[in-house]
């Protein structure tokens, strides 16, 4: 072999004097000058499809690389998890050179057959590699430099493949292994995307059975294997049939992966029949498998669930409730939301702030399995980091300076059989989230300063006006937590696109602001309320009961458009102006067609107009018309 030959003075680095002894222990040929044979078309057409996923998630970052590396001397690979080279983009010229050593798609670059290489060297190790000229094992690929990132599967962490950045070595850069890292990033984040998009729409297709079925366990796995929920049984159910299977974390069953067929590839476990799957499909997609467990034919009265109802005081004032209006957007996410009351399972509530997201969770509990239980809500979005912590988790006596003696019970802890109300959750710092998701994951919580954990049992509704689907692609949400909180989402219209419920609503706030102070019922007059439908509402049904309210104390008997606070008056001046503007533009293109048509005659134009000849010639002069009059005229007398 020959010796190194490494930007400036550097020594051979431990990976890869561990490379090349590995290939050295699995006799692998120094003296190679390619990979083995590609695959012919049709076994990498095969190929492909295996891998339909992994490509088209990398589709856009390998179109990306066709420009950017044109001229470079660069090109980009992917390869699968055994080192097979999948898609090739880049530099028309360097991928000419590359197709000499056989690194192409169809190529295998496993580190056991092609020595110590980007692709094979990193897939062994799980992590980014660069290996310039002299470090390759093999004698015919010590031109070239190559970097390689893993690609992970975003569900659990499996290696999927790796992206690879390859070129000639005398274009040697140390930035082509970072670019290798971001780009694998980018194809992970893609793969989350797509996955959270899967997700939400097989729990669409079956968040009504998870929540109807009520006399067996449910579990709901994703075309791969992976759980995606449980119902509120289905823990129980596999303890009551001695059914070892922890469904609290990552849980997969292989044999549940589906094939192209939409059925299950692998043979089932033995206690899995046959008869206890049922397929979730949309049209004729097979998109997941539900499980059903059906209870022992004598069940333990210790494991049955029982939620005794009773009236709550003032359950008509809390809750859905709360809610006015009649249009369709709200009365379908009530109507969702009344759904999955009934269900265990954590709900994700988006919208803007102010549209009523804690009226939705108090609505959810009251109505829910746990309405018997406390309903406690705290916004992560207006404490600090460390009051945020103490809030949420509790802390024990001496636990810091100040720490009330006796310590303090956490908002979870507090929420203990009923529902914990987490607004704005995205606000959530991050190392926080790992916290509360064991505490989803295992049902177990540590106050601050205790070593020994406290059991806990509540049901989550969680809030946010962010998107959390790129808060994690912008790794400032955990995807695992993600997973966690938005079992299903439900979306509450802005204002502004209910309209039509602002009168409703109106009066309503009305109503209950009068009562509330002690002031008589105010009318409110109709352009006030024209101003109040026109108006875009950024703060919501919050902002329009602040506006409401600010108005009864200050006005009279009867509301009007000078009652308005200023930002409404002018926003409803700015409306009436445009639209005073639209109409003059209108009648002056009415008029413009008129004196047309009748080839300049005034008197005819005026007759087709249904106006006085002498009320035109006013609108003439008004809108500067006079110059389309004449022309007319000598359009007439030609």
């Amino acid at each position: 072999m020959r010796g190194t030959d490494l930007p400036g003075d550097l020594a051979v680095r431990p990976p890869v004097d561990q490379s090349w002894r590995r290939c050295l222990d699995s006799r692998v040929d120094p003296g190679l000058r390619q990979a083995p044979e590609p695959l012919t078309e049709a076994q990498l057409e095969a190929l492909r499809d295996r891998h339909r996923r992994l490509l088209d998630a990398s589709m856009p970052v390998m179109a990306m690389a066709r420009e950017l590396m044109a001229q470079s001397g660069n090109i980009m690979l992917l390869a699968d998890s055994n080192g097979m080279v999948i898609e090739a983009s880049g530099d028309y010229a360097t991928l000419g050179q590359a197709e000499r050593i056989h690194l192409m798609p169809g190529s295998p670059w496993d580190e056991k057959l092609c020595g110590t290489n980007a692709i094979g060297t990193a897939l062994l190790l799980g992590q980014p590699v660069q290996i310039h000229a002299a470090e390759h094992f093999c004698e015919g690929i010590k031109r070239w430099t190559c970097s390689a990132s893993v690609i992970r599967d975003p569900r659990d962490g499996h290696i999927l493949g790796a992206l690879d950045v390859s070129g000639e070595s005398r274009s040697f850069s140390r930035h082509t292994l970072a670019l290798a890292v971001t780009t694998a990033h980018r194809i992970e984040s893609a793969l989350a995307k797509h996955e959270m998009a899967s997700r939400y729409r097989l729990l669409e297709l079956s968040v009504e059975q998870l929540a109807a079925h009520r006399d067996e366990g449910l579990l709901l796995f994703d075309p791969h294997g992976f759980l995606v929920r449980s119902n509120l049984h289905g823990a129980a159910a596999l303890a009551a049939r001695g059914i070892d299977l922890d469904i609290r974390g990552t849980c997969r069953l292989p044999a549940l992966a589906l094939g192209p067929d939409g059925r299950p590839t692998g043979p089932l476990p033995a206690w899995l029949p046959g008869d206890w799957l049922q397929p979730v499909q949309a049209r004729s997609e097979v998109l997941g498998m539900l499980v059903r467990i059906p209870w022992p034919a004598r069940p333990s009265r210790a494991l049955a669930v029982h939620h005794p109802r009773k009236s709550v005081p003032g359950e008509r004032e809390v809750g859905f409730a709360r809610l006015v209006g009649n249009g369709a957007a709200l009365a379908a996410a009530v109507h969702k939301a009344q759904q999955l009351a009934s269900c265990n399972v954590p709900v994700l509530l988006q919208g803007e702030t102010g549209v009523g997201k804690e009226a939705f969770a108090q609505g959810i509990h009251y109505s829910g399995i746990g309405r018997d239980g406390p309903f406690v809500a705290i916004n992560c979005g207006s404490l600090s980091r460390e009051l945020l912590a103490s809030e949420l988790f509790g802390y024990a006596e001496g636990a810091f300076t100040g720490a009330r003696r006796g310590g303090m019970k956490g908002k979870i802890e507090a929420a203990h059989g009923g529902t914990l109300f987490l607004d704005e959750i995205g606000e959530l710092p991050l190392d926080l989230q790992s916290h509360l998701l064991r505490a989803l994951e295992e049902g177990e919580i540590y106050r601050l300063g205790e070593c020994e954990p406290r059991r806990v049992e509540f049901r989550l509704v969680a809030a946010t006006h962010r998107d959390l689907r790129e808060e994690v692609a912008q790794r400032r949400f955990r995807q695992d937590l993600f997973y966690r909180v938005a079992v299903t989402s439900i979306r509450i219209p802005s204002l502004r696109e209910r309209r039509d419920d602002i009168p409703l609503l109106a009066a309503h706030i009305l109503r209950r602001q009068a009562e509330r102070h002690g002031r008589p019922l105010p009318e409110l007059d109709p352009e006030a309320l024209q101003a109040l439908m026109a108006y875009d509402w950024p703060g919501n049904v919050r902002e329009l009961r602040n506006v409401l309210e600010g108005m009864l104390l200050l006005g009279g008997r009867c509301l009007t458009r000078d009652d308005l606070p200023d930002e409404l008056r002018q926003s409803a001046r700015a409306a009436a102006g445009l639209v005073e503007g639209q109409l003059e533009e209108a009648e002056r293109e009415v008029i413009r067609q008129a004196i047309e048509r009748s080839r300049g005659n005034l008197t005819q134009a005026a007759r087709v107009l249904g106006i006085a000849k002498s009320t035109l010639y006013l609108r003439l002069r008004k809108y500067g018309m006079s110059r389309v009059a004449e022309a007319g005229e000598r359009l007439r007398l030609e």
